[in-house]
C-alpha cells in the first residue's frame, strides 16, 4: 500500500513536471488537456437498519491526460491513465482495491489521404498495487502482469475527439513475475514461463462527445485477435469515463470497464466506480 501511493506520487510529479517544462508555443504544436478526480463514496447504517447493511467509506483517485502534436502532415496523439481506488468496511481491519490501472496509448500518424493516415501505436498498460483474489492470496503486483501492444497500420482521425487505428500486424508482449506461473499459468503466460508473444490483429477506436450541457462521455475500445492461437477469440477491453459537472471543481463520474481476455478469464467482467468529488482541470 505505501509503495502504491509513492508510485502515483512519483508519477504525478513526472506528469506535471513535463507539462511544465513544455513552453507555451504559439505554434499551437501541441494541444495539452487534462484532468485530474478525486472521488468519495459512504455509506453508513445504524443497528436498528432493517434492510441490513454494513457501514463503509471508498475513495478513488484519477488522471487523464492528453498531449497531442500536430504539424504539417503528422499527427502524434498521447493518452496517459492513471487510476487507484480503495474501500473499507465496517470491522474489517483490510481495505479493499477498487481500481488499479496505470496505462500509455500513443499513436504517430504521417497524412495519406483526406483524414487517413500511415500510423505505428504503441500501448501499455499494468497496475501499481498488489492484487488478491477471493481468498487473500497474492496474484499481483506492479508490472505483473504488463502488457505491451505495437504495431504499423493506418489511422482515421476525423479530430481529436473522434478517431479509429486499424493495424493488421500487432506485436503483443505480456509478463508476468515467474512466481505467479511456478505451479502454473498465469494471465496466459504458460508455468514456469514469465513472459508470454502474440502476433495479430488490433483494432482501437476513441470517441468522446457531450451528450448534454457538462456531461461529457469518452468512449475508449480496443479489440485484439491473436493469429497464432485461436484468432477467432477476440480480445475485448472497452472503457467508459462519464463527467457531469457540478461546478468548476465539482462533479459526480461513472467509470465503466467491460473486458474479455481469452488467455486470462474466459469470461466476461465488468467494472463500475461512481462517486462524487473533486475534479481539477490542467
Amino acid at each position: 500500500m505505501k509503495k502504491s501511493l509513492i508510485s502515483i506520487v512519483f508519477i504525478l510529479t513526472v506528469l506535471v513536471g513535463s507539462a511544465q517544462e513544455i513552453p507555451k508555443d504559439t505554434t499551437k504544436l501541441w494541444t495539452k488537456e487534462g484532468n485530474l478526480s478525486l472521488l468519495f463514496n459512504q455509506s453508513a447504517y445504524n443497528r436498528q437498519w432493517l434492510g441490513g447493511g454494513t457501514s463503509n467509506i471508498a475513495g478513488n483517485f484519477g488522471v487523464n491526460y492528453d498531449f497531442n502534436y500536430k504539424k504539417d502532415a503528422v499527427v502524434w496523439d498521447n493518452k496517459f491513465i492513471l487510476a487507484y481506488g480503495l474501500s473499507k468496511i465496517k470491522g474489517n481491519n483490510k481495505t479493499a482495491k477498487t481500481d488499479d490501472r496505470l496505462e500509455l496509448n500513443s499513436i504517430w500518424g504521417k497524412k495519406a489521404k483526406g483524414d487517413w493516415y500511415y500510423s505505428m501505436f504503441f500501448n501499455f498498460k499494468t497496475q501499481m498495487d498488489t492484487g488478491y483474489d477471493k481468498n487473500d492470496v497474492n496474484i499481483s503486483h506492479f508490472f505483473s502482469p504488463a502488457y505491451f501492444q505495437l504495431g504499423p497500420g493506418m489511422l482515421w482521425k476525423k479530430s481529436n475527439n473522434l478517431s479509429v487505428n486499424f493495424s493488421p500486424a500487432t506485436s503483443k508482449l505480456i509478463l508476468v513475475h515467474n512466481h505467479y506461473t511456478e505451479f502454473g499459468p498465469s494471465f496466459g503466460v504458460l508455468q514456469g514461463d514469465n513472459s508470454r508473444f502474440e502476433f495479430g490483429a488490433s483494432i482501437t477506436a476513441y470517441y468522446k462527445f457531450v451528450i448534454m450541457a457538462n456531461v461529457s462521455i469518452e468512449n475508449r475500445l480496443n479489440l485484439y485477435s491473436n493469429y497464432l492461437d485461436n484468432p477467432q477469440n477476440v480480445d475485448i477491453d472497452y472503457q467508459m469515463n462519464v463527467v457531469m459537472k457540478i461546478n468548476k471543481y465539482l462533479s459526480a463520474n461513472v467509470a465503466l470497464q467491460t473486458i474479455y481476455d481469452d488467455n486470462s478469464v474466459q469470461a466476461v467482467q465488468v467494472k463500475e466506480v461512481f462517486g462524487i468529488g473533486v475534479n481539477y482541470g490542467f
